[in-house]
């Protein structure tokens, strides 16, 4: 049965505390752009839901943007590599690929005939270059800085003028092509993190961690004003970005609000707070069209409202870190994913619209591990911070909600009827019985891994790193093993018993699916063993009714994987 991918929900851009997060901005004004991990996110500025994934970077992607024609993209990572490629096939085949220096690629910027290319970053021997796209030859040299480069940008008329901004706490200003260093701009006192040139070409603005924003003649370089006057912001400012009409600029600070200034009078128009709490500072920032957008520590995505500058229009919320596990649930005639990642979050979706929203309150503090969802409508999870929670599926708020503490560090959890959960632990068994522990199994013989409870609630199946699925029978408040031993063809990745228990199905580290018949004594299922064609099985889930081919997870949580989710259909 071939699968086809019907909706993809992205992550949220991947940010770190003190650095600017740059969004890149679709030059026909559909699409933003921004980076998490190995992949570049498109999505679509007007309906968010609807996104895109390039993941063809072998390293940490930092930074993209489009080229002004909207037929490419260049995006840029930590190894130095930067990929030109297509966006008008769903493909997005691989123009050209430069290696313009050996370091991080910060910031990218292309001349508005789309045919150079500035890039800037930490280089080890220069710290910048700027070229030709289609040959890579040079068009100049990015020199006068002695420290890492954060941000550059282009001119986008001629005469062609460049400016960069630096650690060294200066900016730089160059003419060209070829491009060639004029002068440094010593205005700042501390790191200036974005540079930008109005649309027009007639003002670069420069920003800076000192909270302060200069404006500069965009052909001579000479300094216009200030804003704000001694600051423009009472923390660092991360980001900047103009109106389509080069008239007013939009600033994102540390000190967790946006500001939207009027250039030509040299003043505040809206103040947008964002809030209170340290994730709230403001590192990235996007004015396109009639949107205004800016990035949260949080990783949110915010679009502000010039109307009412004290609450966002909306904010776009989900996942920074890697999903690690899933479950779908149907709740009030919905169905919801629900989906559990790196850093303890805990993530519900909405699988039509891709509309999410986290628990409130204090839940998990570490990587969530797995998650299931019980006959009385709670979802049970477990996570590396040591505990299982009970949480509401009505109420979504970890507050007044069941926690249990273990001795050692849970792995998975599955649960059965009448109260039941067992939960497989590093070195043990617990079986919990009404939120309780009422039985373990301490040092079992075996590394248990994975565990799944029969419909019935009598027979556990337990997957080991030895390859071998043990079964065991709930009797009251025990556990007893049967033993009874099913073989896999490597380590038990996971284990699931279909809807109507009549089958179990274990997956393993060869990339092998194994379907047991209960009815005839967990003997293998005739035509279900199957190998796998993708490069990692580690989690069976079966459709209803059951049948073949399962699904599958994705990557194993050490390797970080991209945080986004892949649905083909969602049943109940």
């Amino acid at each position: 049965m071939p699968y086809e991918i019907k909706k993809v929900f992205a992550s949220l851009p991947q940010v770190e505390r003190g650095v600017s997060k740059i969004i890149g901005g679709d030059p026909k004004g559909n699409n933003f752009l921004y980076t998490n991990g190995k992949c570049v996110i498109l999505r679509n500025i007007d309906n968010p839901a609807l996104a895109d994934i390039y993941t063809e970077h072998a390293h940490q992607v930092v930074v993209a943007k489009y080229a002004p024609s909207g037929f490419y993209i260049a995006s840029g990572d930590v190894s130095g590599k930067l990929r030109i490629w297509d966006t008008t096939q769903k493909e997005h085949l691989l123009k050209y690929e430069y290696q313009p220096f050996a370091g991080k690629i910060k910031d990218i910027a292309w001349t508005e005939d789309s045919k150079r290319i500035a890039v800037v970053g930490e280089g080890r021997e220069k710290f910048g270059a700027v070229f030709l796209w289609d040959s890579g030859s040079s068009v100049g040299e990015i020199t006068g800085h002695n420290k890492v480069i954060n941000s550059v940008d282009i001119k986008q008329s001629r005469p062609y003028r460049l400016a960069t901004g630096s650690d060294d706490n200066c900016a730089a200003f160059f003419e060209g092509p070829p491009f060639k260093f004029k002068f440094t701009i010593g205005d700042h006192s501390r790191f200036v993190n974005c540079v930008r040139f109005s649309p027009d070409g007639n003002r670069f603005a420069t920003a800076s961690a000192d909270g302060q924003i200069y404006i500069y003649d965009g052909k001579t370089g000479e300094k216009v004003c200030a804003l704000g006057g001694s600051k423009a912001h009472d923390g660092g400012i991360y980001a900047i970005s103009w109106s389509p009409d080069s008239t007013h600029l939009l600033s994102a600070s540390g000190d967790k609000t946006s500001k939207i200034w009027d250039v030509s009078v040299n003043s505040v128009v809206s103040t947008f707070p964002m809030g209170s709490t340290v994730l709230d500072q403001q590192l990235g920032c996007l004015w396109q069209k009639d949107h205004l957008l800016s990035v949260s520590l949080s990783g949110y995505i915010n679009y502000l409202d010039r109307n009412n500058p004290s609450k966002p229009l909306h904010v776009i919320k989900g996942h920074s870190k890697s999903i690690q596990c899933l479950t779908v649930h149907k709740n009030g005639g919905k169905s919801y994913i629900y989906s559990g990642s790196h850093d303890g979050h805990i993530n519900y979706w909405d699988s039509e619209t891709g509309e999410n929203d986290s628990f409130a309150g204090k839940g998990h503090t570490n990587q969530v591990s797995r998650m299931t969802v019980d006959e009385s409508g709670q979802l049970i999870s477990c996570s590396m911070d040591d505990t299982v929670r009970y949480t509401s599926l009505m109420l979504r708020d970890y507050s007044g909600q069941g926690v249990v503490k273990l001795d050692v560090q849970p792995k998975c959890v599955a649960v059965g009827p009448g109260g039941y959960a067992v939960v497989v632990c590093i070195g043990q068994i617990v079986l919990l019985k009404d939120q309780r522990k009422c039985f373990s199994i301490d040092n079992p013989g075996y590394e248990p891994e994975v565990v799944a409870v029969h419909p019935g609630g009598d027979t556990v199946a337990i997957g080991g790193v030895d390859g071998n699925v043990r079964l065991y029978s709930i009797l009251g408040t025990t556990l007893k093993d049967e033993g009874k031993l099913l073989e896999a063809k490597g380590p038990v990745t996971d284990v699931a018993y279909s809807h109507d228990g009549a089958f179990l199905a274990v997956c393993d580290a060869s990339k092998v699916v194994t379907v047991f018949s209960v009815a005839d004594g967990y003997s293998m299922h005739t035509g279900c063993t199957m190998s796998a064609a993708w490069p990692g099985w580690t989690s069976t889930r079966w459709s209803r009714p059951p049948m073949m081919p399962l699904s599958r997870s994705g990557q194993s949580p050490t390797e970080e994987p991209h945080p986004r989710l892949w649905m083909d259909r969602i049943r109940d």
